[in-house]
């Protein structure tokens, strides 16, 4: 049976790649899409989330959430990285559909309500529209599936700040209360997506793959492949929202360890992802107050982003 899944997103070049997947693997069932703000302004992240599933063929719900953090200032979008457009700046078709009726948060909550323990929760962006649909309905905690979040970093420092990754930093209290929501939880973090390398050869098996959505996937790549050479020196990109599809369909590809998250909400410390492994005891005990999650340490990144191409090309 496909894996019903809701994806919560900002696209953003990596996220289009993750779409894409999820638009066309034969596992997923793709319930809809909720947008946030982050690569992108919320409204730009509706165009694209929207443009992307009718350049597939498919006609996808999408929800528009989050304009801005729960607490914090909002910073300019990245469009150094990403484009102003979200898409590498690339010329786009028209988009044909609209934006659901229904508010994020209220599509997250009907959608789980008319299949409980059913839908998992894939969220690739900062986080804020999952606290709005538990504040719209406290039990939904016990009622999806399971939540997947690309965010954070244990080990591997930060790519914001010395110690944040860009969708925890974006909106940390958001992240707080989702990663510390009592719900099961995989973090999928910089700690496994820059171990892989999306390269020009991978891209070039998925442009010929996917017809008029390869040739936005194609171009935008082409922007963001610029950004990772003149900051990382890698030629290519590291496809970090398709890591959290990677875990949900091939999880012998990752090392996890299971664990206390909480997030540092301001100082210079801020949207930092703090993990304290089951079971080892510190100095006090407030490091493991937090509900057990599991989060990815390690993975086969060659083989990730052999599955990455085989799923599109």
């Amino acid at each position: 049976m496909p894996e019903p899944i809701i994806f919560d997103t900002d696209p953003g070049v990596d996220d289009a790649q993750a779409i894409a997947i999820a638009l066309h693997h034969p596992d997923i069932e793709l319930l809809g899409m909720t947008t946030t703000f982050g690569n992108v302004d919320v409204s730009t992240a509706s165009h694209n989330a929207l443009l992307l599933s009718e350049l597939a063929g498919h006609q996808v719900p999408v929800a528009q959430g989050s304009a801005a953090p729960m607490v914090k200032p909002r910073h300019p979008a990245p469009a150094h990285i990403h484009g102003s457009n979200g898409l590498g700046d690339i010329a786009l078709p028209a988009v044909q559909g609209r934006i659901d009726d229904r508010d994020a948060a209220r599509f997250i909550v009907d959608t789980v309500d008319a299949r409980p323990g059913e839908v998992t929760l894939v969220a690739v962006g900062p986080l804020g529209n999952l606290p709005g649909a538990v504040q719209l309905d406290p039990t939904l905690i016990d009622r999806v599936k399971r939540v997947v979040v690309m965010g954070g970093s244990v080990r591997e420092g930060g790519n914001v700040t010395p110690v944040a990754e860009a969708n925890i930093f974006n909106d940390p209290h958001a992240a707080q209360r989702v990663l510390t929501a009592g719900w099961p939880l995989t973090l999928v973090g910089l700690d496994v997506t820059h171990r892989c390398v999306l390269t020009p050869g991978h891209m070039a098996r998925i442009r010929e793959g996917q017809g008029e959505l390869g040739e936005v996937l194609a171009g935008s790549y082409a922007f963001y492949r610029d950004f990772y050479q003149e900051m990382l020196g890698i030629d290519g990109c590291c496809p970090h929202d398709s890591c959290a599809l990677a875990w949900l369909m091939c999880p012998e590809l990752f090392e996890t360890a299971r664990g206390h998250l909480t997030v540092a909400t301001d100082g210079d410390a801020e949207g930092q992802t703090l993990f304290a492994p089951e079971n080892r005891a510190y100095i006090e005990p407030r490091w493991s107050r937090t509900p057990l999650v599991d989060v990815c340490l390690d993975v086969d990144g060659e083989a990730l982003v052999e599955w990455i191409t085989r799923t599109l090309a």
